[in-house]
């Protein structure tokens, strides 16, 4: 990706989203393209969901260990945790998510405002309402209508990419979760694609495979965003040499 010469008008962000199973390569993914995307001159800020959507986390957090007795922190292939919280997949937890996701969604609602006045020309969010909803049963009926309404009142981002993976390898990579749940997750998030409107799925590849589709993606999606303004804003990319 070359350096990108901006039009200096005042415009709206390009919203990018990333989902995917634990140990899917988001993060690893998200900071390739924030690394690019600085280099070509734009500017970038990342939504971290947890952090900064997801409403009573702290609490949420501590309750999950207090009632499943789950481990804390995020596994390692050096140090593996059985995390119990996402996976618990009783009706009681089902209903108290319904709750919960209704109040995130509202959240996310607010917070993509925010953003979209921000001085930024992308912005990226490290996981999205997707991955919550991805948490529920979704070849249920009625979970099913619920997920339809909730997407129908957030906004959705420019584009949303989703990380397939192979569980096992998953796991490996970030041994936190089961590998029967990974696999039953991974099975919700390839539903929940038919149900979001132009949801990017990336293949299972090398990261490197992985981080040339997302970039040739967001590019298309820039150029397509400031073509739409007229043809003086269209964008130069000039050929870089780097990678």
């Amino acid at each position: 990706m070359g350096a990108f010469r901006k039009p200096s008008q005042r415009r709206c962000p390009t919203l990018v989203s990333f989902s995917g199973i634990d140990g899917s390569g988001k993060s690893t993914q998200i900071e390739s393209l924030r690394a690019r995307l600085n280099e070509a001159g734009l500017r970038v800020l990342l939504v971290i969901f947890w952090n900064d959507v997801a409403m009573l986390a702290r609490m949420r957090e501590v309750t999950g260990h207090t009632l499943f007795r789950g481990d804390k922190g995020v596994g390692t292939p050096d140090r593996p945790v059985n995390r119990r919280d996402k996976n618990v997949q009783s009706w009681y937890m089902t209903a108290v998510r319904f709750c919960l996701y209704i109040v995130d969604a509202i959240s996310l609602r607010s917070v993509v405002e925010k953003v979209l006045r921000a001085d930024a020309d992308v912005v990226i969010f490290d996981r999205f309402l997707y991955d919550e909803l991805a948490n529920l049963a979704l070849r249920n009926k009625i979970t099913r209508a619920y997920t339809r309404l909730l997407l129908k009142f957030i906004p959705q981002p420019d584009i949303s990419f989703l990380l397939d993976a192979d569980p096992i390898q998953s796991r490996a990579r970030k041994p936190e979760y089961p590998l029967d749940f990974l696999y039953s997750n991974r099975a919700s998030y390839l539903t929940l694609r038919q149900l979001v409107d132009g949801m990017t799925i990336i293949a299972p590849l090398a990261a490197s495979d992985v981080e040339q589709q997302i970039l040739q993606r967001v590019q298309g999606k820039l150029q397509e965003n400031l073509f739409a303004e007229g043809p003086q804003s269209s964008p130069t990319f000039v050929p870089s040499t780097s990678k």
